[in-house]
């Protein structure tokens, strides 16, 4: 066989050794056929055993007595340990230096510190305690890998933990179309599409909120008082919404572009709500029922001449207020963008009669064109929103279609609960209050105000 030699100068041959960190362990010598078992304690660094030559060896182990193989625990690790025992057999080898042994004789004692307190810590977890600790002191330290996946875990569960708590906290927007997939009416595969086209045109469709100044025979007193008995018409003949907005539209586009006198200005708005009416409703009413409600103010002939600027027989003809306006009524009004905001508000029966009660208070004040239509009709929806629930009411969701935050829309609202707070106190213009204080609409003129709003102030 082939001796190896120690790095402290001494031979081993045939000699099987098992170590397990720096317990004590037995050591089995195996040689022609005698199998002998020492145990004591071990040393990896230190470990020296004499070089075994043959007869002389068998000499040597005479006086030694020693139980044989038979009669001793095959299970090594079970037998007892005996630190202490010392091999008395001659040395012929060299002794390590002294620094040598006691340097490896600490390193043993360290790591069976280090295994002894691992062994007693696993058998009570429940003592276990988890202590952070600071390698910044000593950066020659590795930080344990151990450490390093406990603070990665750590670390991932809190991120885990707060984009959950933004999900939370973040309002969802609902997909308000959803439910009408199969209705070809609602057209949903293009909605989105058509309300864009309406934001962008509907700045068509304002007016100079100072046009009256180029009026010298008219003011917006008067103009007030037009609407409301207007409204109060429309009312009478159970016309659609759609045709009391294109109705106000039609008067002041035209009212900005020509001047009338006062004595033609009612006449101005019996004309306008005639032409809507051939343009929303199937059914028309006729001339005569405008020159009726006029109290006879004006003739057939003076409709149809300020509908036609022409004789009675060429009616068909364009008119002078449709010349004026060059054909342009297809503009969106406050009432096309009240439609898809009251769908997004997830409204009910209650809220949409407050909100129409609350608009149509904004189209009699001459104030309120300042406003384009579509922040109208957010801001009505707020308002009556604001009124049922008693607290500010916004969702994501109507924020989202309607492009307006709660803020943008204060000025406007805080404006619609001051004409709210006066409806129905003024001696003129009440036609407004008396068509929402009837049954049909739930009394919602005596809905209380949204007063809270008026102590808010813009961000």
């Amino acid at each position: 066989m082939r001796a190896e030699t120690c790095p402290v100068g001494l031979s081993r041959s045939s000699v099987q050794i098992s170590l397990f960190g720096s317990l004590q362990l037995g050591l089995v010598i195996t040689m022609g056929g005698l199998e002998n078992t020492y145990q004591d304690s071990l040393n990896p660094s230190i470990f020296q055993g004499p070089r075994i030559g043959g007869a002389k060896f068998v000499k040597d182990m005479g006086n030694n007595h020693r139980r044989a193989l038979s009669n001793i625990n095959p299970n090594v690790l079970g037998a007892t340990l005996n630190p202490h025992v010392v091999t008395k057999r001659e040395f012929f080898g060299k002794l390590p230096p002294v620094e040598v042994v006691q340097h490896c004789s600490e390193a043993c004692d360290r790591e069976t510190k280090n295994l002894n307190l691992l062994v007693a810590k696993s058998s009570g977890l429940d003592d276990c305690h988890i202590v952070d600790v600071d390698f910044e002191d000593n950066k020659d330290v590795p930080v344990p890998m151990f450490v390093k996946h406990t603070e990665a875990i750590i670390d991932e569960l809190d991120q885990v933990e707060e984009v959950e708590m933004e999900d939370v906290e973040e309002e969802p927007v609902m997909d308000i179309d959803s439910d009408n997939l199969k209705d070809s009416l609602s057209v949903v595969e293009y909605v989105n599409e058509i309300y864009a086209h309406y934001r962008k045109t509907e700045s068509f469709s304002c007016v100079s909120p100072n046009y009256m100044n180029h009026q010298p025979d008219i003011n917006d007193k008067m103009r007030a008082i037009l609407i409301d008995w207007l409204i109060e018409v429309h009312h009478k003949f159970q016309l659609m919404e759609e045709t009391l907005f294109l109705t106000v539209n039609l008067i002041d586009r035209f009212l900005e572009r020509q001047i009338v006198i006062r004595k033609k200005l009612q006449l101005v708005g019996v004309t306008a709500m005639l032409l809507a009416c051939k343009y929303e409703e199937v059914s028309v009413p006729v001339v005569e029922d405008f020159v009726l409600i006029t109290d006879k103010a004006y003739t057939k002939q003076d409709v149809l001449d300020m509908a036609s600027n022409a004789p009675s027989f060429m009616i068909e003809q364009e008119k002078l207020i449709v010349n004026e306006l060059q054909f342009n009524f297809s503009l969106p009004t406050p009432f096309v963008f009240m439609r898809r905001f009251l769908k997004a508000a997830q409204s009910n029966k209650k809220l949409e009669i407050l909100s129409s009660f609350i608009i149509e208070l904004c189209l009699v004040e001459y104030e309120m064109l300042k406003f384009p239509p579509s922040l109208l009709a957010a801001a009505a929806i707020f308002t009556a929103q604001c009124c049922l629930y008693g607290f500010k009411q916004w969702s994501k969701t109507s924020e989202w279609y309607s492009n307006y935050s709660e803020n943008q829309l204060l000025e406007c609202s805080r404006l619609m609960v001051a004409f709210h707070q006066k409806a129905g106190k003024e001696r003129k213009l009440t036609g407004v209050y008396r068509k929402y204080n009837t049954k049909k609409f739930g009394f919602a003129a005596k809905a209380e105000p949204a007063n809270f709003l008026l102590g808010f102030s813009e961000f």
